[in-house]
């Protein structure tokens, strides 16, 4: 009988430890604001294309001659690539617009990508939430 007990605890806190990870997954409306957003043009100069999110680093120039480098998180490469979009898409040097989500800390040099532009003029979602119809800019 005891054997039996330890075996469904040992089972029991074997499926809890693989919860865990699916419970720590943040919501978006956690860290953005979904209903505002902010637009930079810039120079692509990373692309982190890692899971649980992608990363695009944009740097930016300021009025002031400083460049800033913006990170946007993006929807995990898993989602991209079933969307047809490849990490070869990005080249790092190009210059491109993004419009992102501002964090809600207000942190000015992060944010949720909703769309890239490139120089050609086509554009990427970065997202699968359907807010950028309604906050575009």
């Amino acid at each position: 009988m005891k054997s039996k007990t330890r075996g469904l605890a040992l089972t029991l806190f074997g499926l809890l430890l693989a919860v865990v990870p699916a419970l720590a997954h943040h919501s978006v409306t956690a860290e953005f604001d979904p209903k505002k957003s902010f637009t930079v043009t810039g120079t692509l100069k990373r692309l982190d294309w890692t899971n649980p999110h992608i990363y695009v680093w944009v740097e930016v120039k300021q009025d002031d001659g400083q460049l800033v480098t913006y990170g946007i998180e993006a929807v995990p490469p898993g989602m991209l690539h079933r969307a047809g979009i490849t990490r070869d898409m990005f080249k790092v040097g190009e210059t491109v617009t993004v419009i992102a989500a501002p964090a809600k800390d207000g942190t000015k040099t992060i944010g949720l990508g909703r769309r890239i532009t490139f120089p050609d003029g086509h554009a990427i979602r970065l997202n699968d939430r359907s807010d950028e119809e309604n906050n575009p800019q």
